[in-house]
């Protein structure tokens, strides 16, 4: 599905009105809920209605929170990720502690992001890539997704399930990120996408076949969906019979083809 709005804090809204609804229906059914974020400006964007809205209503200890990607900085770094969430989130709900799993500062990359597939083991208790509930994505003006970039060898990962990056073609250079088997074993992604410099990426994304240049539409859940979350300006590209909320997203992107 693709949702437009009008205004950023429409977006908010409609996104965090989503992720509360769906981690409900979740946690009614199985009694806990799986969510990956990714970094950037989405925690700012989804997070602050989830807090004025909706606490209330939600069950925050069924919640365990994983991070989709993170820049290798020290946690209390203006650019990491998990300071991102922990200020837009974490500090004002109940999410227990033990259920919030960040990725090991102390450790070089490659040694914590296979702790980090350590824990995603013990979790979900399998040796099968983990199948998430949610994961929440935003992407760049060049297509990438958590730390996933354009033609990087990264995007060609079968095995690991998280994987280091040393090479990031924007700064911190050196991260952490899920990989796409991760990405593609969810049941449900959010991509939140805004701005005009993003349009015409992703109105290639939406009506062309996946492809290493674009990142973001190599994401293509196996057995789960994916909902668009856009403001007008990164939606004016797309084809006018797509610019309108509600519709199913660009004919199951090109038939998944």
């Amino acid at each position: 599905m693709i949702k437009i709005s009008a205004s950023h804090a429409d977006l908010s809204r409609t996104v965090a009105t989503q992720i509360a609804k769906y981690a409900a229906e979740v946690t009614a059914q199985w009694g806990c809920f799986t969510v990956a974020f990714s970094g950037g400006s989405l925690p700012a964007l989804v997070c602050p209605p989830l807090i004025t809205e909706f606490a209330d209503q939600t069950d925050w200890s069924a919640w365990h929170v994983f991070f989709a990607d993170e820049r290798w900085v020290p946690r209390q770094h203006p650019d990491s990720n998990y300071r991102l969430l922990r200020e837009q989130l974490l500090d004002h709900v109940p999410i227990p502690t033990n259920q919030v799993y960040v990725m090991d500062e102390g450790l070089a990359p490659a040694a914590a992001a296979t702790e980090y597939i350590a824990k995603l083991a013990v979790v979900f208790g399998t040796a099968q890539p983990p199948s998430f509930d949610l994961v929440l994505l935003g992407m760049g003006p060049d297509g990438h997704t958590a730390s996933l970039f354009p033609d990087h060898g990264l995007l060609a990962e079968s095995e690991r399930w998280v994987a280091p990056i040393g090479d990031a073609p924007k700064p911190p250079p050196c991260r952490i990120t899920f990989t796409l088997p991760v990405l593609n074993g969810a049941r449900k992604v959010f991509f939140i996408i805004t701005g005009a410099n993003k349009a015409e990426t992703l109105a290639q994304i939406m009506t062309k076949p996946p492809s290493r240049t674009r990142p973001a539409g190599m994401v293509l859940p196996v057995d789960g969906n994916i909902e668009w979350f856009l403001d007008t300006d990164a939606a004016a590209a797309l084809p006018t019979g797509l610019r309108h909320a509600g519709i199913e997203a660009a004919i199951e992107r090109v038939n998944k083809r």
